[in-house]
């Protein structure tokens, strides 16, 4: 799970510095202020997360046996798919049914973000 982890930080960060660039030239003058900040959020809340997930990735080699990391992992991700996504849908199309998914990807970051914190509290070290 580890390289599937960090194949999809990696792709994940790429898609946000490829929104992020056609945000700023390609997206600026052709919609709503408000519409063009809300995508930015999302690319914002994709590259946190898809750093936030490469994390994961490291710290399940470290900490092995961590299930509650890889459930952070998964939360990341959902996260990234809805929270993001549904910012790029409405920024795009308008589409308003979108604004209420935006919040449920919210949870799942927290979500995510709590399992790393219970993780933490799991882990016991080995005294040599």
């Amino acid at each position: 799970m580890t390289r599937v982890f960090i194949i999809i930080a990696g792709l994940a960060g790429l898609l946000a510095v490829a929104l992020g660039a056609f945000a700023a030239h390609g997206l600026r003058g052709q919609i709503d202020a408000n519409l063009l900040a809300a995508f930015n959020t999302g690319v914002q809340y994709q590259m946190y997360h898809a750093l936030a997930l490469l994390l994961v990735a490291v710290l399940s080699q470290q900490l092995p046996g961590q299930k509650l990391l890889y459930g952070c992992g998964y939360f990341f991700i959902a996260g990234m798919l809805l929270f993001s996504g549904s910012l790029y849908g409405l920024a795009l199309t308008g589409a308003k049914w979108l604004g209420p998914i935006t919040p449920i990807g919210g949870l799942a970051f927290m979500f995510g973000w709590l399992l790393m914190v219970c993780a933490a509290f799991k882990f016991k070290t080995v005294k040599k």
